[in-house]
């Protein structure tokens, strides 16, 4: 049976159960995810693409969570996260993991790929004429574009970015001076696909594909005339990519933070990736230039960039090798044809995405951009990537003299730059652009139409509780709510006013906003129900989000677990409480669903006797959410809107027993195992069925 382990890093004072590490449960999340690149039931191409998955999850690991000042100086715990003892069981860690990699990637995956007449030729598998075709290749479209660069005092090292392909070679004999100056470095431009198609021609009835390292390999003698080639690897290194900005002491945040995003690529160097057969001389003049320490290090039986391997996905078209495709359903509670506004006046809709699509919230949008009666449109953008439809739908509005208002939040981490674009785009027509508060990341999703109706002003709004991302919403899954409830949509007109003029927020009768009193309303919810098990009144909390590492929040789940309230947590990545340890979380079940879609949707609900409360939340319960960000939860009260919800997004997932994962008191993650074989269904399957419009053809 698959596990996946989290190791305990600082112990708990009493009378609580140590915490489980975070950064180990990140690795666990991650470990979850490459157990679908290992499931013989998922399709080929689809195993592929979660391990590219893992991939680039590590790389943002390493980006965000990986500490400059320990890496570089292996220092103790008053310079960072982490201590040398810490550092060094996390580095285990990792190496571990991205050997797991490896070992699947080429025992497993290659193999079965290669049984599809697909596959990725390496040079001494090519033929004459495979390996002509490879060289003329690489003299049309790749040696324009190389600039090898020999190392001396008034040549030194070149500057590499973060996570790009290079490669550094040691070469024999003399150089156009005569001088024996051996290493030399020679940098890829991203421009160059990693990937390439060999032509029917010369493939023969397979699916024959090159990838760009190999092409440089074969041919790096090609840009050293007269020079032998002795040692040669490529290397990737990854850099420290948080950007920091002191918002306290900018003038334009907008201009600040495009003037990081140039510097974000040479950040301080985390980690270096090598070849397997890299020399240690190469390696350790590598490590020396990037300052890093030999743990830092990964030697790698294959290309040092998995997660470049989607391209080879995209270029053969076998889809009977990946899933079928989906498209979810038309938002089921809107009648196409018929106003949303007046649907709105008798009662909320819900959109559960990807199983109905994100189309009923562009439908929504797009009503009160052609309305002649809708007179201002406010929104939070928080990601919504390069191209969108919604988007444009804004730009349109400022065009039909609407008064648009978008909250952009610019440090959206790896947003930065689309989001810096939308904000200059919209501002140059006319939108009112605003960028949140300063030293807070405006997280919160949320959209306000004001729409007059005869003589008064009425407000309709969507809530949701993920980004207003076309692309994503596709892969997501998220709720969203339309609604017209006039407290709810005051609450949410206090709220961008309060981001707009940084006044003091006016009381909220619906909404919990953080920083105020999301976490401190939480709180107090479980601990109100804590004091009412003890007294003998049952009492229930299931919540549902991607990540647990708040420990005030924690504390609050321990104390009442203690007094009989029962627990449920339904928790995607990383999870710091330790479930089911005797004496101390006996109440407390903690499983982690992972499946074709990311599970993304936030939901708490707690029940005190035959009383029932739920909230959907933009938040996480981690610290950051709480306490450095704007976010908000709300309360569905419509009870069969209220139970729908428990049934699709709580009840199906804790029923799992395909695509679910149990934490242990050990700490470790174990897959749930069906009760009976062939009949067992996970809950993203089982939505995908109520709800698809074409699934597996249909």
């Amino acid at each position: 049976m698959s596990r996946s382990a989290v190791s305990p890093k600082n112990p708990t004072p009493a009378p609580f159960a140590a915490l489980l590490d975070r950064d180990h449960s990140i690795l666990a999340f991650n470990e979850r995810v490459l157990n679908w690149a290992e499931r013989e039931d998922v399709p080929l191409l689809e195993r592929l693409r979660y391990l590219c998955i893992v991939s680039s999850n590590l790389d943002e690991f390493f980006e965000v969570r990986a500490e400059p000042h320990l890496i570089a100086n292996q220092a103790s715990d008053s310079k960072g996260l982490y201590t040398v003892g810490t550092f060094d069981r996390l580095a285990a860690a990792l190496h571990a993991l991205v050997e797991r990699q490896y070992t699947l990637y080429n025992e497993k995956l290659l193999p079965a790929i290669e049984k599809q007449n697909i596959k990725i030729i390496s040079h001494g598998e090519r033929n004459a004429a495979q390996r002509a075709w490879v060289r003329q290749y690489f003299n049309r479209e790749v040696k324009p574009l190389l600039i090898p660069v020999g190392l001396d005092p008034s040549h030194p090292f070149p500057q590499v970015a973060n996570k790009s392909l290079n490669f550094i070679v040691r070469l024999g004999g003399k150089d156009a001076f005569g001088r024996s100056n051996e290493i030399a470095i020679v940098k890829v431009p991203r421009v160059l696909p990693r990937m390439i198609r060999m032509p029917a021609k010369d493939s023969g009835n397979k699916d024959l594909l090159v990838s760009l390292s190999s092409v440089i390999r074969a041919h790096l003698t090609d840009l050293f005339p007269g020079r032998s080639v002795e040692q040669f690897s490529q290397f990737r290194v990854t850099r420290h990519s948080d950007l920091a900005v002191d918002e306290d002491d900018v003038k334009n945040l907008r201009t600040a933070l495009r003037q990081g995003l140039v510097h974000r690529h040479y950040g301080q160097a985390v980690r270096l990736e090598v070849s397997a057969g890299c020399s240690d001389y190469l390696a350790d003049m590598l490590l020396d230039q990037f300052e890093l320490p030999q743990k830092s290090l990964y030697r790698v039986p294959g290309p040092v960039n998995l997660v470049r391997l989607t391209q080879a996905i995209d270029l053969v078209n076998r889809p009977d090798l990946c899933f079928a495709p989906y498209r979810g359903s038309y938002p089921r509670q809107i009648k196409p044809g018929q106003s949303i506004f007046e649907q709105l006046k008798a009662g909320d809709i819900l959109i559960h995405q990807p199983f109905e699509s994100f189309d009923g919230v562009l439908a929504f949008l797009r009503e009160a951009v052609h309305d002649e009666n809708v007179l201002a449109i406010k929104q939070t953008i928080y990601r919504t990537g390069p191209e969108s439809e919604l988007m444009d739908l804004l730009r349109e509005g400022v065009r039909r003299g609407k008064e648009v208002t978008v909250v952009v939040e610019l440090k959206a981490r790896f947003d930065e730059e689309a989001n810096i674009n939308w904000a200059e785009m919209l501002e140059s027509i006319g939108a009112q652009v605003l960028y949140g508060v300063v030293g807070l990341k405006t997280h919160a999703k949320m959209m306000l139409i004001t729409r007059r109706e005869g003589r008064t002003l009425k407000r309709y709004g969507h809530l949701s509780t993920g980004n207003y991302n076309p692309r994503t919403a596709r892969l997501y899954t998220d709720i969203s709510q339309l609604t017209a409830d006039s407290a709810l949509t005051l609450d949410m007109e206090h709220v961008f006013v309060h981001l707009a003029s940084q006044s003091r927020l006016a009381p909220l009768k619906k909404l919990w906003m953080a920083p105020f009193q999301l976490q401190r309303n939480l709180i107090a919810k479980i601990d109100a129900l804590g004091k009412a098990a003890a007294t003998g009144v049952a009492c229930r909390i299931i919540a549902k989000m991607n990540a647990l590492t708040d420990e005030a929040l924690i504390y609050s789940l321990m104390r009442a677990g203690k007094q009989g309230v029962q627990i449920d947590l339904i928790v995607r990545g990383a999870c710091m409480l330790p479930a089911r340890v005797a004496g101390h979380t006996d109440n407390i079940r903690v499983r982690s669903v992972i499946g074709r879609f990311l599970e993304h949707s936030r939901v708490f609900y707690f029940c005190e006797g035959e009383r029932e409360d739920m909230y959907l939340s933009s938040a996480d319960w981690m610290n950051r959410n709480m306490v450095r960000r704007v976010e908000i939860a709300w309360p569905v009260t419509d009870p069969v809107q209220r139970l729908r919800i428990l049934d699709e997004c709580l009840r199906l997932y804790m029923q799992d027993q395909v695509d679910a994962w149990e934490l242990g008191p050990d700490g470790t993650y174990e897959r749930c195992k069906p009760a009976s074989r062939g009949k067992a269904k996970g809950a993203q399957a089982t939505l995908m069925t109520r709800y698809g419009r074409n699934i597996q053809g249909k």
